[in-house]
């Protein structure tokens, strides 16, 4: 009977912690810049919505749209392998947004009432640490 209820109450404690890490992410605001000269993009993804905006000058971050679970699913385990605090130190494969190759972009992500950004790289070619996450938060600006 003791093993019985130690196994219960394991199960029970493991899946808790489980939905808590699920539910830290709900509270995480993550932006995505990218621009340059002729281009601006902004993407802002929080609580399982995304906001799109084009406007360099704007304060508003576009129409909010809802993220399905489908997607909401692959963002959550993209950012569950990104370790925050390795942001800041992440180094860009290419260097082509030094010649206007490309333009500058930015992952900005906002956890815990702590912001953690990254340094600059190319748009579409994000450091590979970070690559599954921004291209999934690319992905939704173009849906």
């Amino acid at each position: 009977m003791k093993v019985l209820s130690l196994l219960f109450l394991t199960f029970f404690l493991g899946k808790s912690c489980d939905t808590e890490k699920k539910q830290d992410v709900e509270t995480a605001v993550m932006e995505y810049v990218a621009n340059t000269r002729g281009f601006y993009q902004k993407i802002t993804v929080q609580k399982q919505m995304v906001a799109v905006s084009k406007e360099r000058n704007s304060p508003e971050t576009g129409t909010p749209k809802k993220i399905s679970n489908a997607q909401w699913k692959k963002i959550i385990a993209a950012f569950q392998e990104v370790t925050l605090e390795d942001l800041p130190n992440l180094k860009s494969p290419t260097e082509k947004r030094f010649y206007d190759g490309a333009a500058v972009a930015n992952l900005k992500i906002t956890f815990k009432g702590k912001t953690y950004e990254s340094t600059p790289f190319d748009h579409g070619n994000p450091p590979v640490e970070i690559e599954k996450l921004v291209t999934i938060i690319t992905d939704l600006a173009k849906e």
